[in-house]
């Protein structure tokens, strides 16, 4: 299995569509810089002025943008990927299944990659194909049943007890990802 580099979302940084043109993009960089510029009136924020500033250099610079891109498109093919290992690709409006396609993701994206066992808030968005302010209820719930928690990299990661909830349960994983060992282990 081959573990998953650490990626970061240049467009997600300055907030941006992958098909934003350069004009956009320096206009976009210009407001945010100002905003989070470390002399800025309160304080401004150096950590994420350092992530906009290298977003601003791999995005406005066609050769680097070209090779970013490749990479981008791989990272979103293996997040879609994960999607499909997880279930079935339905989204219903109804939480329970919300909350269970966000435990099979987070209990699949953990077993494929244990070294980098969280998704982001818009990881999750993408992947189930909603807004974000859709699911924060769900989201809420689980954290406080303590079936998901928030990792020190800021990401959501299912928690011990989201794994044991999500095996007693059965949910929506298919059986062909799931390892041999772990199915002889339930029999």
């Amino acid at each position: 299995m081959k573990e998953e580099i650490f990626f970061t979302d240049y467009y997600d940084v300055l907030q941006l569509s992958p098909n934003a043109d350069t004009d956009t993009i320096q206009r976009v960089f210009r407001h945010l810089a100002k905003k989070y510029h470390p002399d800025a009136q309160h304080g401004g924020n150096p950590e994420l002025f350092r992530r906009i500033l290298k977003a601003h250099e791999i995005l406005m610079n066609p050769e680097k943008r070209a090779a970013y891109d490749v990479t981008y498109q791989e990272y979103w093919d293996r997040k879609l990927r994960l999607v499909r290992d997880a279930g079935d690709g339905r989204i219903s409006r109804d939480n329970s299944e919300i909350r269970d396609r966000i435990l099979t993701l987070l209990y699949t994206q953990r077993r494929t990659s244990p070294n980098h066992p969280g998704l982001g808030d818009m990881d999750l968005a993408r992947l189930l194909r909603a807004p974000i302010e859709f699911f924060e209820f769900d989201l809420w719930y689980l954290r406080a049943k303590g079936l998901v928690e928030r990792l020190d990299s800021g990401t959501l990661a299912i928690s011990v007890e989201g794994v044991d909830h999500i095996e007693r349960e059965g949910m929506h994983l298919r059986e062909e990802r799931l390892l041999e060992s772990h199915n002889q282990h339930r029999e």
